[in-house]
């Protein structure tokens, strides 16, 4: 294979990859000789497979692993939310908000049409900018000067401000256990994931100072209601993590409060008064449904100037008929009670389905959030097989696992919107689902 490599300069021998990689010879985590050995094989200089090797690692075709050598890249498909397509089973791990607490938006619709928006015109409507200027700026540090941003969701601006900030190959902060999407994300995107892990009280002191020493160009957290921890920033941790960040002040700091006004939890955020590279993203989807696709980032004026940049209108601009209705809805009050009936709703039916577990033999934990992460007594993925044949599809917590080999014991579960019976029956079948040797060790 290596001797199928030829090529005078750094595109010819990038080319020649590309045609292995095409014809099959060569596949998806398959080892590429080293610079020195390859140079020395096709009688080029060492700088010219350096750089060829450069063109095809821009281009996503391998990975450079330092000591681990250059391989293709292996671009596997990660687990996406929401619901499995075509099972029969019933789905307790799809991570949506229940379908009769999200509002009805008819009447708003009827109301917010209004004039067409032209070519040119600014790409935030005037009254939704108003009122998330006030929605962020109550989060926001006083001493932080920021702008704010309308993308199409949490998962597009970060996306964004990851693509004006990095180029390939860069290393991101990732939280460990993580969100698919984010994982998704900076995969896709080509940059390396570098995990975080996160504990009860959020993001660690020592995963975050481990990964800021590895060079993170950029760290993403969830400040409450982790997904898929449930786990929420204390005012303790988030002040050290402040002080972590305070000898890194470029580093772009982006901060994922998608929870934000169904959280019961308090928002204390790890961006500093002194930090120069940041945002912090909120999403309406969670709140007023998934279609619902529109978020607001306030940001450093750099990072929102780069970001206008991207968000050209008539191209990549967020639909001003989607920003209006945004506005009707968040500035009902009975929408807002809503909202807030919801919330309640989601916190208490989780803690009622933690106590179901416990009196089962399964000590749970409802955190924020619109799910649970349950510890099992054996890896999930064999309990999750056993749960199958009762006629649940649940999450096993390996989906969401960068490096967190503990995550793999750990089960997420959807189930606010389980009525009393079911959800007895469920907490039943997942105790009987972990083998009875495993069950006696947690007794």
């Amino acid at each position: 294979m290596d001797d199928d490599i030829s090529g005078g300069t750094a595109v010819e021998i990038a080319e020649s990859v590309r045609r292995l990689l095409d014809r099959g010879i060569l596949s998806p985590g398959d080892p590429l000789p080293p610079v020195r050995a390859l140079a020395d094989r096709i009688g080029v200089n060492r700088n010219t497979v350096m750089a060829a090797y450069r063109l095809l690692t821009g281009a996503g075709v391998i990975d450079t692993r330092g000591r681990g050598g250059t391989r293709i890249a292996d671009r596997a498909a990660v687990a996406q939310e929401g619901y499995a397509s075509d099972s029969v089973l019933r789905d307790i791990g799809t991570g949506n908000p229940d379908a009769e607490l999200i509002p009805d938006l008819s009447e708003a619709l009827a109301h917010v049409a209004g004039r067409p928006v032209l070519y040119g015109e600014p790409v935030i409507d005037r009254d939704l900018e108003e009122w998330a200027t006030e929605w962020m700026g109550d989060a926001v540090d006083p001493a932080l000067p920021f702008r704010l941003t309308i993308t199409s969701g949490a998962s597009d601006a970060i996306e964004r401000l990851l693509a004006q900030a990095l180029t390939r190959d860069d290393a991101v902060g990732l939280e460990d256990p993580c969100f698919l999407a984010s994982i998704h994300t900076v995969r896709l995107g080509g940059y390396r994931p570098v995990p975080i892990p996160v504990d009860d009280e959020g993001m660690t002191v020592e995963g975050l100072r481990a990964a800021l020493a590895e060079g993170v160009r950029a760290v993403v957290c969830t400040p409450r209601a982790q997904n898929p921890t449930g786990a929420s920033l204390s005012e303790r941790r988030a002040a050290q993590l402040r002080a972590e960040l305070a000898d890194h002040p470029y580093v772009l700091v982006i901060e994922d409060d998608h929870f934000a006004m169904l959280s019961t939890r308090p928002y204390h955020s790890l961006i500093g008064p002194g930090h120069r590279r940041w945002a912090l993203v909120r999403s309406v989807s969670k709140f007023l449904g998934p279609d619902m696709c529109l978020a607001v980032a306030a940001s450093d004026p750099r990072t929102a100037e780069r970001l206008a940049m991207r968000l050209t209108p008539g191209t990549t601009w967020v639909s001003h008929l989607l920003q209006r209705l945004t506005h009707a809805l968040v500035t009902d009050a009975a929408v807002v009670a809503e909202i807030g009936a919801a919330a309640d709703h989601y916190a208490e039916r989780n803690a009622a389905f933690a106590r179901r577990l416990t009196a089962h033999g399964l000590p749970a934990f409802a955190g924020d959030g619109l799910n649970l992460w349950v510890r099992l007594p054996e890896p999930a993925r064999a309990v999750t097989e056993r749960l199958m044949r009762r006629g649940w599809l649940a999450r096993p917590g390996d989906e969401f696992v960068l490096a967190d080999d503990d995550a793999a014991w750990h089960v997420r579960l959807t189930v606010h919107d389980l009525d009393d019976e079911d959800a007895e029956q469920l907490a039943a079948d997942l105790a009987a689902a972990c083998s009875g040797d495993a069950m006696r060790k947690v007794g």
